[in-house]
């Protein structure tokens, strides 16, 4: 039997390293490289857990620097004409405006999912 042809190893595996500044993946400070939007899709969702009732869209999935998914949840909130917040990575918009938002994202060249009821 090759020795290439491991079945089984007690040997951890190296965690991998970011190609840009050599360290690893989960200590780089790179900022993300944007995806083009043709190959991003935005999964759309509401949401009304842990704010009393109230109901909020949020747009999860897209994999931006934080400057550029500030300055699309500005825009969101000015088209939708409604408040909001970027919070983990995501986009949350006060109110029911999942169709808009699907329809501006659209527009942007994003792929959409509705997700939830």
């Amino acid at each position: 039997m090759s020795p290439d042809r491991i079945v089984y190893s007690t040997h951890l595996r190296c965690e991998p390293r970011c190609e840009t500044c050599g360290e690893l993946e989960s200590a780089c400070a790179c900022e993300p490289e944007s995806i083009p939007p043709y190959r991003q899709t935005a999964r759309l969702a509401h949401d009304r857990k842990r704010r009393r009732g109230k109901v909020v869209t949020v747009v999860s999935g897209l994999i931006l620097p934080e400057a550029n998914l500030d300055e699309l949840a500005k825009r969101l909130k000015s088209e939708c004409g409604a408040g909001g917040t970027v919070k983990d990575g995501e986009i949350e918009i006060q109110g029911e405006h999942r169709e808009k938002v699907a329809g501006i994202l659209q527009k942007l060249g994003f792929k959409i999912k509705l997700v939830g009821g």
